[in-house]
């Protein structure tokens, strides 16, 4: 019989479609195969093609001086960085100026050069420059809310072939996340713990839904996953901003981040995914009923008519299941 699983956390329910549930393996990407090449001409984000873009707000170079992970301002962006903060009512209209900063981190020199392909210092070096660009964004006294994303692949919603993520930051706390403070917040009024760590908890001591553990992250398929394959990554240290991760932190994430994105490559046939940081907004800082993670999203299915209409997902895939066979998948 179907099941119907609420997340703790964000009170999203999901429907558990045991009846039609696939196997883990039955989501392989079916994605044309393609070989992708180190250096690409055409390409406005690969070395000797700097003139193609915006010029760099942040850099690091190696020791010859050669440019190793490249942050620029978005050639188009969604929100525009010079300008006031406005907010006008008029009836039912309500809007506010689009002023924030919208940036792109280019991860690497190499053209096919992805996560599960990565050297881990040379992840590790780009969690740095997410923490690096999202302490400089959150001094901007316009921006409400920061969020880092990465869309791979065409499925995703990537335009660019090219290793990149991304970060945009706001003027408003978006509903949907709004939400979920409130509702960890009314968690804690309740029980007195974050319920992100109390999630944790949970998942370390029944161990069904583990993917990956290292030293200080946790990767796991949430009980109510929205979707195949659907994970989420959490630090063991409750922090409720992603400005708060220290050194050791960055090196232990890149190697959490590197296995859990391996096995999906893998396992999967490197599937399509959207990853996004999830931190509290910019003026909530010090709260203690929130804890930032990472969600990962392979994009394995389509949404259709009864998700649009009731704001929940059916997932076709046991979250059990899927994360067996991810734990299970080795990686060198």
């Amino acid at each position: 019989m179907p099941e119907i699983r609420q997340n703790i956390a964000t009170k999203e329910w999901v429907v558990i479609s045991t009846e039609r549930a696939k196997r883990p393996e039955d989501f392989k990407s079916i994605k044309e195969k393609k070989v992708v090449p180190e250096h690409s001409q055409s390409c406005p984000f690969c070395p000797g093609n700097e003139h193609m873009t915006p010029y760099e707000s942040y850099v690091i170079n190696d020791e010859f001086g050669k440019w190793k992970c490249r942050v620029i301002p978005n050639k188009y962006p969604a929100v525009v960085s010079e300008g006031t903060v406005e907010y006008k009512m008029e009836g039912i209209k309500r809007k506010v100026t689009g002023v924030g900063c919208a940036e792109v981190i280019i991860e690497s020199p190499k053209h096919n050069m992805i996560i599960p392909l990565m050297p881990e210092n040379d992840l590790a070096q780009v969690i740095f420059v997410y923490k690096q660009r999202y302490i400089s964004a959150e001094k901007d006294k316009r921006i409400k809310m920061i969020i880092i994303f990465k869309n791979y692949g065409e499925q995703a919603g990537a335009s660019i072939e090219h290793p990149h993520s991304q970060l945009i930051a706001i003027p408003v706390v978006p509903f949907h996340i709004r939400y979920r403070i409130e509702e960890a917040m009314r968690y804690f009024d309740e029980t007195g713990e974050c319920v992100f760590c109390k999630m944790l908890k949970e998942e370390l001591l029944c161990q069904e839904r583990i993917v990956v553990e290292t030293g200080h992250f946790v990767s796991f398929v949430p009980y109510a996953a929205l979707s195949p394959c659907h994970m989420w990554i959490l630090p063991r240290r409750h922090m409720e901003s992603f400005s708060e991760i220290n050194d050791a932190e960055i090196t232990d994430l890149a190697k959490n981040l590197k296995l859990t994105l391996s096995k999906l490559y893998l396992g999967l046939d490197n599937p399509d995914y959207n990853f996004v940081i999830r931190s509290v907004p910019v003026n909530e800082k010090g709260k203690e009923y929130y804890h930032w993670y990472i969600t990962i999203m392979p994009r394995l299915i389509k949404t259709a008519g009864f998700e649009i209409g009731t704001g929940m997902s059916i997932n076709t895939s046991i979250p059990e299941n899927d994360a067996k066979f991810l734990r299970e998948i080795k990686v060198r």
